[in-house]
């Protein structure tokens, strides 16, 4: 399946919360999820005009759609994500999570130097950074603790990166990343727990989704 190009935060109203696919626009009163809180199309307010019934097998469905929409990847990459962790020992919904937010374009995002998982991607696609010193613009790498993740340093001074740190050094970064912003510069400390995500999900539907 291709990668969804329509407009981010119809997704969001899609799956009625946010998914912050816009960067800093989902933290202002212009969000569309805070304007219109009801699903898009034209049944969107109305609900078709007839109360509905939420069965679990569309309970699972709305959340595998709400994680993979975050992370914005494809079906089959998140289908490969969790096909890879299933022999992982551990809880395997936090397996998964644990997955995706090793991906090097969350981790530039985590770590600020983009705005949104979409615009890390651009970055990393665009060869603007570096693991452990050499150039990776796969943005689905999958990092492990001890590795540095920086902004290839031809590259530190795009209006992008500096803007996206500037708004980052509002926050705190997750415990599991040290960050050095005046390098642009992070490093992955240790495999996050799941207290350390800070993702809203019920990841244990995924799972049970998957093993029907």
């Amino acid at each position: 399946m291709s990668r969804y190009v329509g407009p981010s935060c119809r997704q969001c109203r899609r799956e009625q919360t946010k998914l912050f696919l816009k960067g800093t626009k989902c933290l202002t009163e212009k969000c569309p999820v805070e304007r219109r809180a009801y699903a898009p199309g034209q049944h969107g307010q109305s609900g078709g005009g007839r109360p509905r019934k939420t069965s679990e097998y569309a309970k699972q469905l709305r959340e595998k759609q709400k994680v993979k929409r975050m992370y914005g990847i494809t079906e089959r990459q998140f289908r490969n994500t969790f096909d890879g962790v299933t022999h992982e020992t551990g809880v395997k919904g936090t397996n998964l999570l644990v997955a995706l937010e090793s991906r090097l374009d969350n981790i530039v995002h985590r770590m600020g130097f983009a705005p949104s998982r979409k615009a890390a991607r651009q970055l990393i696609s665009h060869g603007h950074v570096d693991v452990n010193g050499r150039r990776v613009d796969i943005p689905s790498f999958h990092v492990v603790p001890g590795q540095e993740v920086r902004i290839a340093p031809a590259s530190r001074e795009l209006v992008a990166v500096r803007a996206a740190q500037e708004f980052a050094a509002r926050g705190q970064p997750v415990a599991w990343l040290s960050v050095d912003s005046d390098k642009a510069a992070g490093r992955m400390l240790e495999r996050p727990t799941r207290e350390a995500i800070p993702i809203n999900a019920q990841e244990q539907l995924i799972v049970e989704l998957y093993s029907k």
